[in-house]
């Protein structure tokens, strides 16, 4: 019968190698004290057989030296000397055991080594997106609450809402800073990419602890009437901007280059995508709220709701553009003199001599092609301010007056219209986007504010926008294919997919929203 100290160590198992090499240093010890020890007991003499007969005469020993003295003497230091080595051999071999399972000296245990850096960076984008877009619904539907209940009934969730945007405008800062370089350690980079991924989690925890709540304030798996009065009310209103913008959008391509245009081309016609989509959920709301399944008709209705919110969006897109080509167009004149005064400072105080005369003739170059598009047929206003911002160089925004409003002027507007085409195809749109489109908005908000670098990244969001629009595969979904809009709304993010009619609605609150509403 195998002993139980036995049957409890796998008779495969090897002993740690600390353990053998200190049992290899104890057994070299003992071998050295079994061979010297004998050398302590016996002399040297030959032996002498015992009689009994008389006394026994002792004759004094020869004088062979210190030989027996020589020879205790060294094997006591021999013990010693491996005695010392085994504990000094076994003390080093469990601090370096122990230097092994710490990250610092004194630290706790190493944990696992966690995922690969690419698995972690995937990881975090993913993180971002659905922040985002935490953060964009909440505000949609928060409008739809104030205008039934009013600010200070709202005030606990636009609070909430602050909270979560805090923490996803840092996590955006962070990664745009990760993906420009910063830290350039690998470890510091992991640690990074951790922040970004706790940012999100806690701007996500912060919505949920609210949703409940939200939900009791809105009531719409009790009664849906008072909101279906609000959504079509915005709905009604919509409808007749929309064949507004329609009129302006034409206007403005008849009076403007088609680059200034362009910012808004299929605007009108997405808005008209989004409203048919709304009435058709507008009416399964009412068949739903008659038949009281009020559950059913409070998803129609989140539904209607977001298209109307697209809708809005895009149509105030087109109004906002016409807005700003006619102030840009009457601050082209005075941004172009006041350009000219600059440069012609710059040459007096200087010798205009290497660089600065190049870069010098380059901006007069640009001035006057400038004041020739102005005199020849249609151009584009804001592309024009951005010429004579860049022509001049960082030195425009500085210098405030005109040249400095001109920068504002065209880095607000890029943003603005960056910020509609993620936010009416968040469905499709990735996090490097999204991230650019932070960092412009955040770089406008500061103070000073930074319009050249602001405007440079919005126009990079907007790229990065579109390419994930087309590699999505339908940039205009609904607008000739689908009559109904349901892509549309997928693409849009009015709808989460997953399902033959779009899938459920988005609402507010964070990752646990979802999960409680059984989507």
């Amino acid at each position: 019968m195998t002993p139980s100290f036995i049957r409890g160590r796998p008779r495969s198992a090897t002993p740690h190698p600390s353990v053998r090499v200190a049992d290899a240093l104890l057994g070299a010890t003992a071998g050295v004290v079994w061979l010297v020890l004998p050398a302590m007991t016996t002399g040297t003499d030959v032996p002498v057989a015992i009689k009994d007969q008389g006394p026994v005469a002792v004759a004094p020993a020869p004088d062979d030296g210190d030989d027996g003295a020589s020879t205790a003497d060294l094997v006591l230091p021999l013990i010693a000397v491996g005695t010392a080595g085994v504990l000094a051999g076994y003390g080093y071999l469990r601090r370096t055991r122990r230097a092994r399972t710490r990250t610092t000296p004194g630290g706790a245990a190493a944990g696992p080594a966690g995922p690969p850096p690419a698995a972690l960076d995937e990881r975090t984008r993913v993180a971002l997106v659905e922040a985002d877009d935490w953060v964009r619904t909440g505000r949609e539907e928060l409008s739809y609450a104030e205008a039934l209940h009013g600010t200070a009934a709202v005030a606990p969730w636009a609070r909430a809402l602050r909270e979560a945007g805090t923490e996803l405008s840092a996590a955006f800062r962070i990664r745009q800073r990760y993906d420009d370089g910063v830290p350039g350690d690998p470890t510091a980079r992991r640690h990074a990419l951790a922040g970004i991924a706790g940012r999100c989690e806690e701007a996500g925890r912060r919505l949920d602890t609210e949703a409940a709540g939200f939900d009791r304030l809105r009531g719409l798996e009790l009664d849906v009437g008072a909101a279906l009065e609000v959504v079509e009310a915005r709905f009604r209103e919509l409808t007749a901007r929309t064949a507004a913008a329609r009129a302006t959008l034409a206007g403005l391509e008849r009076r403007y280059a088609r680059s200034a245009t362009a910012p808004v081309t299929g605007y009108v016609e997405q808005a008209t995508d989004r409203l048919v989509f709304a009435t058709a959920r507008l009416n399964l709301a009412h068949q739903a709220a008659d038949g009281t399944d009020h559950a059913r008709a409070a998803g129609q209705l989140r539904t209607a709701e977001g298209a109307v919110a697209q809708a809005d969006v895009l149509v105030t897109g087109v109004e906002r553009l016409a807005a700003e080509l006619s102030a840009a167009t009457e601050l082209v004149p005075a941004a172009l003199t006041g350009a000219e005064a600059l440069l012609a400072g710059e040459r007096r105080r200087s010798a205009a001599a290497g660089e600065a005369r190049v870069r010098l003739r380059y901006a007069d170059g640009v001035l006057a092609t400038v004041r020739e598009e102005l005199t020849g047929g249609p151009y584009d206003p804001l592309g024009v301010l951005r010429r004579i911002v860049r022509a001049v160089g960082p030195s425009a925004a500085a210098q405030g007056g005109v040249l400095s409003v001109a920068a504002l002027s065209v880095a607000r507007s890029t943003t603005a219209a960056a910020e509609d085409v993620v936010g009416t195809h968040r469905g499709a749109v990735g996090a490097e986007a999204r991230t650019r489109l932070a960092e412009a908005q955040r770089l406008l908000g500061t103070d000073p504010p930074d319009p050249e670098a602001a405007d440079a990244l919005a126009r990079q969001a907007r790229d990065l926008a579109e390419q994930d629009i087309r590699r999505y595969g339908r940039p205009d979904a609904g607008a000739a294919g689908d009559p109904s809009g349901t892509a549309g709304a997928v693409l849009g993010g009015v709808l989460l997919g997953g399902g033959p009619d779009g899938g459920p609605p988005p609402s507010f609150g964070g990752p646990r929203t979802r999960a409680r509403r059984g989507t």
